[in-house]
């Protein structure tokens, strides 16, 4: 059942730092897990995936198994363009997983933000080829404008900057198929749909980069401003952009379904980011994945600020990615990488 947009909390106000200051709420402890890989080939990816999934399965009690709406999707990350995706044998591996576990191919859809770069990366079938990476599997295109709806958004005062995300015809389906949109709609960033009202839960597979404006690009970000319309006019402000990302990323609705993120280090971003720059990137053989999203990207920046180290760059402050203790504070994760549960599986 569709809630209505006025009471719910996912009619937020951005009011930004001082009621986030205000907000402490105690994040959920989840655990962190890593899981070694050899070659990126595509059995390498199904392994870890697998013995991944089992051990969150495991800890957290939970099952990634078909429910009420038998479906599950797959929140990819294209948006950095050729070279830095999420690599098609982890996707490949969530589907067999996913498979495993008694969904059918139809029902395991992938979402993705621009047509473009969801092209150039080969999410999309080549318009000379047409052949479809992930044959079976649906692919929706946020940018299209069919998977927005109108009763669900995130309100913010911040001037609309719908000409940079979305087509004429795509801010028209957002704003329920009218020709024109208000200054009030203009204030909405509508939520794509099919992650938290059509699947029994999604799992969020992310690529790292760091950014100019948010200082980390990954989970949190994939699942928020990666995942909704309206949402560029955030990146004029390095005030509101965390705000909002932290703000989005505590919807309940959302955080309900977001069952795991996935993170394969076959490549991310530690500078110039988040256009895709091979001098400035990173390879190491490694899945890390975790149920907290805060926890993830908080050591994901330590790891980019290592690389950061090494080639004689600054790090990324606590100030530059201020998004990470914005979403602490409203109880969306943990950034306390030190302190968290490590698990480790298989080879060391």
């Amino acid at each position: 059942m569709r809630l209505p947009a006025l009471p719910s909390l996912l009619c937020l106000v951005l009011l930004a730092a001082p009621l986030l200051r205000a907000a402490d709420a105690t994040p959920a402890v989840a655990p962190l897990f890593e899981h070694r890989l050899n070659d990126f080939s595509d059995a390498d990816y199904r392994y870890a995936v697998e013995q991944t999934i089992q051990e969150f399965e495991r800890s957290s009690g939970r099952s990634l198994v078909p429910g009420a709406k038998k479906k599950a999707g797959i929140k990819i990350y294209a948006d950095s363009g050729p070279g830095l995706a999420t690599p098609f044998g982890l996707v490949r591996a969530v589907i067999t997983a996913l498979e495993k576990r008694g969904f059918e191919k139809q029902d395991i859809f992938l979402v993705g933000l621009n047509p473009l770069r969801l092209r150039l990366t080969g999410f999309l079938p080549s318009y000379s080829s047409g052949v479809a990476p992930f044959p079976g599997h649906p692919v929706f295109v946020l940018e299209s404008g069919k998977f927005y709806d109108p009763a669900w958004f995130y309100d913010s005062p911040l001037p609309a900057r719908f000409d940079a995300v979305l087509t004429e015809q795509a801010a028209k389906r957002a704003a329920g198929g009218k020709a024109e949109t208000t200054v009030e709609e203009d204030r909405k960033s509508f939520l794509a749909t099919p992650l938290f009202l059509d699947a029994d839960f999604w799992i969020n597979l992310p690529v790292y980069t760091d950014h100019p404006v948010l200082g980390i690009n990954g989970s949190l970000v994939n699942a928020t401003l990666w995942n909704a319309s309206n949402t560029f006019r955030f990146f004029k402000s390095p005030a509101t952009a965390p705000a909002a990302v932290a703000e989005m990323a505590a919807i309940p609705e959302l955080r309900e379904t977001w069952a795991l993120s996935i993170a394969s280090l076959q490549l991310y971003q530690f500078i110039g980011g988040p256009f895709f720059n091979s001098l400035y990137t990173v390879s190491e053989p490694r899945l890390l994945a975790s149920a907290d999203p805060v926890l993830l990207d908080s050591a994901l920046l330590l790891r980019m600020n290592a690389a950061r180290k090494r080639a004689g760059f600054d790090p990324i402050s606590e100030d530059d990615a201020r998004v990470l203790e914005f979403a602490r504070q409203l109880g969306v994760g943990s950034t306390d990488v030190e302190h968290a549960e490590l698990k480790k599986i298989g080879a060391p």
